[in-house]
């Protein structure tokens, strides 16, 4: 059986698990359970009362949060021809077509984003197998594939992030870092959380989103209300 030291049993106790949280209470216990001594991401889970098995109920989107994730991200650019320069002009840290497939086929993985036009997709098909679990495929749906180059790069590299709900009926995301203030971080959670509530489907009966829950990546949960938080995004 796993023990928690003291410093983790302590933090644990500023927790009310049987308590839904308000947005800004949530945000003030979250302060109070950083342990680690890096700046923690903080992450959000929400759970949602669709059935994704069931394609024409699968959720899954992308948005830019308006303060950024606090973290950098190396996007990788997979296009050919004159939007090489697009793409290292809006800043891509790695830019290439046939020569950055093979070398992904080889095991290089050094990247956080893909983006890629849809020219070249049939060349990134190959890479399935290697960046479909890694979440890592460039998709239309998420804002990845396109032409207009130069958008997707600075978009990804401000700190837009894509969301996508699990087997278990859940999203996974973050909202930044825990030294954010908490006016951003706020800002961050209720930007996503628009973006979940309007990719809800058509054929999504009863509660819509059942649970959601705040914690920094070393730290315990806190419940947020959703009730509160869709009458704060009316």
């Amino acid at each position: 059986m796993r023990t928690h030291g003291k410093k983790y049993n302590g933090v644990f106790s500023k927790v009310d698990r049987t308590k839904q949280y308000s947005i800004d209470e949530a945000l003030t216990v979250l302060k109070q359970t950083k342990t680690a001594k890096y700046d923690e991401t903080v992450n959000i889970a929400v759970r949602l009362g669709v059935d994704p098995k069931k394609s024409d109920q699968m959720v899954r989107g992308a948005v830019p949060l308006p303060n950024g994730t606090g973290k950098s991200i190396k996007v990788l650019a997979i296009v050919k021809g004159d939007k090489e320069k697009e793409a290292k002009d809006a800043g891509a840290d790695y830019v290439g077509s046939e020569d950055v497939v093979e070398k992904i086929q080889k095991g290089w993985l050094d990247f956080d984003k893909v983006v890629a036009t849809p020219d070249v997709m049939s060349l990134v098909g190959k890479l399935g197998k290697i960046l479909g679990p890694r979440g890592l495929m460039p998709n239309p749906k998420v804002g990845t594939v396109s032409f207009d180059v130069a958008n997707m790069v600075k978009e990804l590299k401000a700190g837009k992030v894509d969301f996508k709900i699990e087997k278990a009926g859940i999203i996974h995301t973050v909202i930044g870092k825990i030294s954010f203030e908490d006016k951003k971080l706020k800002e961050n959670f209720l930007t996503i959380m628009e973006a979940i509530w309007k990719a809800k489907p058509a054929s999504s009966k009863g509660t819509y989103v059942k649970s959601i829950t705040v914690s920094s990546c070393a730290g315990p949960g806190i419940k947020i209300n959703p009730v509160e938080v869709e009458t704060a995004l009316r």
